[in-house]
């Protein structure tokens, strides 16, 4: 899925447990995040942003709330590609 498709689907909140998890780590990656990996933990920081956002795959989709945690990352910083 795109980059921008997978973006309105997070913005959207109707389908948080359906997002796939490859798809996620590269929209972080496309907003301009920095991965560090850890084991099953995908860690990401990005500068002037104070949270650390954790994601873990959850068979090969991502976890609810862990896309909600996105979604407000990117509405509070507002956050473009």
């Amino acid at each position: 899925m795109s980059k921008e498709k997978t973006l309105e689907k997070v913005l959207s909140g109707q389908s948080d447990n359906n997002v796939n998890f490859s798809d996620l780590k590269n929209l972080m990656i496309a907003l301009g995040f920095q991965e560090r990996i850890k084991g099953d933990h995908f860690i990401y920081t990005k500068e002037n942003i104070y949270e650390i956002i954790n994601l873990q795959p959850l068979n090969n989709k991502s976890k609810p709330y862990q896309v909600k945690q996105v979604r407000n990352i990117i509405l509070k910083y507002k956050l473009k590609l």
